[in-house]
């Protein structure tokens, strides 16, 4: 096994059962020079197909980019749904909106740029949301995993991504990244809410997603 067969077999899914119309996104952001660290096809048609299977009508993001996850997701909203979206860079915003107007979805989708845990706050008291993915810096992963369960409804999902970090997750470290993951499996864990995790492979490596539903008892 080796990440030359990984990409191969995405590149296989891909053609079969997600498609190449949101390539230019990935290649716009390349250009832009944002970090190639977005979802890949197949994981960027998961997260639609939850926001589909849940009906969401709200979306939170937190952890824009350029845009790509954002659009797999608006993509499974209603004309109405909207998704809110958070990203640290105001260039990588900048680049996020042209990406989200080119694909023709910028009516559903607002960006709001500056630190997340200073944004998040402003969001509270206001309509919940259906779904919340999770992509953004692991070190404040604990803090995201709150606000979710904050903003979001009884039967909400809350998705976060990178949390086997290849494997390191397992292993004693000391490097924030893997500190901040921990801390949110244990977070996760102290708040009884049904979650589960799953390691993945593919173009993105050896990584993973945790996957939780928010319950009555939030």
């Amino acid at each position: 096994m080796n990440q030359e067969l990984w990409n191969s077999v995405d590149s296989y899914i891909a053609g079969k059962l997600v498609g190449e119309d949101l390539d230019f996104v990935l290649k716009a952001s390349d250009a832009a020079g944002l970090p190639p660290i977005a979802v890949s096809p197949a994981h960027g048609k998961l997260l639609h197909l939850y926001a589909r299977a849940i009906g969401a009508r709200r979306v939170l993001e937190i952890g824009t980019l350029g845009g790509y996850s954002t659009i797999w997701l608006a993509r499974a909203l209603p004309e109405d749904g909207k998704v809110i979206t958070c990203e640290y860079s105001a260039r990588h915003a900048e680049v996020a909106k042209a990406n989200l107007q080119a694909a023709g979805v910028a009516g559903k989708v607002e960006i709001r740029v500056g630190a997340a845990l200073d944004t998040l706050p402003q969001l509270s008291g206001g309509e919940p949301f259906d779904l919340v993915f999770v992509d953004a810096d692991k070190e404040n992963n604990p803090h995201y995993w709150q606000w979710a369960l904050r903003l979001t409804r009884p039967g909400a999902l809350i998705i976060v991504d990178n949390v086997v970090r290849g494997g390191k997750v397992a292993a004693a470290s000391d490097e924030p990244m893997i500190v901040g993951t921990r801390a949110l499996y244990d977070a996760v864990a102290a708040s009884g809410q049904p979650a589960t995790a799953v390691q993945t492979l593919g173009v993105k490596g050896y990584d993973g997603f945790l996957i939780a539903l928010r319950t009555d008892e939030a």
